[in-house]
């Protein structure tokens, strides 16, 4: 590898996990402005996706421009591949925290509802793969993304849960169908966040084993 290519790797990598770094920060804001029903903090997030949108369009134009000039092989192409669909997730993700914010706003706003489902369970599950998909990446970590994966039928499992108590509360209190709604669509995003951190786990095992995982091929 020249010195010029392993100088845009390693920028390209510092940039990625700076995104990394704030993304998973916005994400646990958003949902701490749901729990602590912070109107002002759920605002400040939607604003903050700025710096996440400026950013996933530079780790873009760094790894176009180190495949158009160094036309590189092998690892290093596969590092820059993945590389653009990480950093395409990790934008999304920031965008369901956008969202999860935006709900909170709304909440906030409403006398708090009456659920036995654990939200904040939910959370934790949803946070642990999402970190863990991270440290995956730092560390080049194949085994704890294989585990990563392993986890996304449980948070599924739970969406599932939570939407059939909200239909039955919806049914027995209609007054309340707005806050429900909210939280729906809340559980919603925690379970599209556990989605986008597979998807990063399934690129790290790409990455470091050239082993494509899909479509629950998780061996």
């Amino acid at each position: 590898m020249s010195v010029h290519l392993q100088r845009e790797i390693d920028k390209l990598k510092k940039s990625l996990l700076s995104l990394c770094a704030l993304v998973e920060d916005q994400v646990q804001s958003a949902v701490q402005a749901v729990l602590n029903r912070d109107e002002a903090m759920a605002r400040e997030i939607v604003q903050r996706d700025l710096k996440i949108d400026h950013l996933e369009v530079e780790v873009e134009e760094e790894c176009l421009k180190t495949l158009a000039l160094h036309q590189p092989v092998a690892t290093d192409l596969r590092l820059i591949i993945s590389a653009l669909k990480i950093n395409n997730d990790l934008e999304r993700i920031g965008d369901m925290a956008v969202n999860i914010a935006r709900k909170a706003v709304g909440l906030a706003a409403e006398p708090p509802v009456e659920l036995t489902f654990d939200l904040t369970e939910m959370w934790s599950k949803t946070h642990a793969m999402l970190r863990d998909s991270l440290d995956s990446l730092v560390n080049m970590d194949s085994a704890l993304a294989h585990n990563v994966c392993a986890r996304d039928d449980e948070i599924d499992s739970m969406k599932h849960a939570f939407r059939v108590e909200i239909e039955d509360r919806i049914q027995h209190n209609p007054e309340n169908v707005k806050q429900y709604l909210r939280l729906m669509a809340i559980s919603r995003n925690l379970e599209r966040i556990a989605d986008l951190a597979t998807n990063i786990a399934e690129d790290v095992i790409y990455l470091a084993q050239g082993k494509i995982i899909r479509h629950g091929e998780n061996g």
